[in-house]
């Protein structure tokens, strides 16, 4: 069977994956870039921007991991955009343009379904009011035998660990306290027992965590 993964999911030192006050024109709250600014460094994010560049090393080699092998990601709403409640807004389409970087379909989990949008690149939007189980059963469908990627934010990656749904969890700890925020970790008591889990900290002074679950075989 595929495998549920999670990449590049940055976290603070004290466990927040974002900050507080999400908006238009802070998708991250009152943390802006500082728990990416990393990745912003990497080969893997001048690609995704179209443009040539990003460096070597450690935290190149494992950034550009997060596409290999994935036929499908699962997102909370909060990760596709700010909007609350009833969809206001139809045309928002993400955060990230005509040509998103997924180039898979996208279920967005939301209590407000809504039609799918299609964009460039091979990336569709589909907006389902699932349960996790439910909503990887969609998504390894659509995925064709691939993996299926669980691209966050926080609370939809906490939700899939909890219902034990996850087999390879890569998570960089950024040297920052932030604070405030949304945690990744609360409620998840002892989910580390479930995986054998590496560590390697770079120069740029991130940690990257990578917790495999044993049976899944990497």
């Amino acid at each position: 069977m595929s495998r549920v993964r999670v990449h590049n999911f940055s976290v603070s030192l004290d466990g927040f994956a974002t900050g507080e006050g999400q908006s238009l024109d802070a998708p991250f709250g009152h943390a802006g870039g500082r728990l990416h600014e990393w990745f912003f460094q990497t080969r893997s994010f001048h690609e995704m921007r179209g443009e040539s560049g990003g460096g070597a090393g450690v935290d190149d080699a494992v950034a550009n991991t997060w596409a290999t092998g994935i036929g499908a990601e699962i997102m909370g709403r909060n990760k596709f955009g700010p909007q609350r409640g009833p969809w206001e807004n139809h045309e928002w389409t993400g955060w990230w343009g005509p040509n998103p970087p997924f180039h898979t379909p996208v279920f967005v989990l939301t209590h407000y379904p809504r039609p799918s949008v299609e964009m460039e690149g091979g990336t569709t939007f589909h907006f389902i009011d699932a349960t996790p189980e439910e909503a990887l059963r969609q998504a390894r469908e659509a995925a064709g035998g691939l993996d299926v990627r669980i691209g966050g934010g926080p609370s939809t990656v906490r939700e899939f660990l909890a219902a034990d749904l996850i087999d390879h969890l890569h998570i960089v700890v950024v040297p920052m306290v932030l604070g405030r925020g949304v945690r990744l970790w609360d409620g998840l008591e002892g989910v580390d027992k479930r995986f054998g889990i590496e560590s390697v900290t770079t120069p740029s002074g991130v940690t990257h965590i990578t917790m495999r679950r044993a049976e899944s075989g990497g």
